[in-house]
């Protein structure tokens, strides 16, 4: 029997990427994007839900699906504050993981960072800890964290800082062995079909997939 996806995230890098492997996959017969803003994709498949965040559970009913597929994130540049980071990567997605679960979805994979640790004197990493500790607390069947380094691919806005780390990153490619493997940079196209792959496999539990993982599964 033919599920049915959502996606929350689907106009980003990683986002943009998935969806159309899941329109693809004869795993769904229907794929929910969830946004602010329309997407431009028709698709047989594809349902959309325009709406605001922070009115998501005003929406709880049209959330219904098996697997949840959440590519959500912002950087502090783009937010502009903290207060606004920590609405859109803690409060918006625990919420929709809150939501899909007691909608009694099976799976949710989510994008978070490779530097997620609730612990951490990082802001950033320490806001990804602290929604990673809260998301475990829902009740999936099985829940995927993909902590990715560097992405690669073209962004719609521009990010200088990552791009000249990126270079970087390729460049010492070579010298980044053993452990130090999860540093490697991966193309967004990669975690995105980590992402079908691991729903695919209908496993259980807690998994947490790094960047050298998902290289290393990726056809790219």
């Amino acid at each position: 029997m033919q599920k049915t996806a959502i996606i929350a995230g689907a106009s980003g890098l990683i986002g943009s990427q998935l969806l159309p492997l899941l329109l693809a996959s004869n795993r769904y017969a229907k794929v929910i994007a969830v946004g602010r803003k329309p997407l431009t994709q028709v698709h047989p498949k594809l349902e959309q839900r325009v709406l605001d965040f922070d009115q998501l559970e005003q929406h709880s009913m049209s959330l219904i699906a098996d697997d949840v597929y959440c590519c959500l994130g912002t950087t502090m540049r783009q937010a502009g504050s903290r207060e606004a980071f920590y609405r859109v990567d803690y409060l918006y997605v625990v919420t929709l993981a809150a939501l899909t679960a007691r909608n009694f979805a099976s799976q949710l994979l989510l994008v978070s960072a490779m530097g997620a640790d609730a612990g951490s004197r990082i802001y950033y990493n320490r806001v990804k800890g602290e929604m990673e500790a809260a998301v475990q607390q829902t009740p999936f069947r099985a829940i995927h964290f993909f902590r990715p380094s560097l992405l690669l691919g073209e962004r719609n806005e521009k990010r200088p800082a990552e791009r000249i780390g990126a270079i970087l990153l390729r460049a010492l490619n070579p010298l980044l062995l053993g452990p130090l493997r999860k540093y490697r940079p991966v193309p967004a196209a990669a975690v995105a079909q980590a992402m079908l792959r691991a729903a695919e496999d209908d496993g259980g539990g807690i998994k947490v997939h790094l960047s050298d993982e998902i290289a290393r599964t990726s056809s790219l």
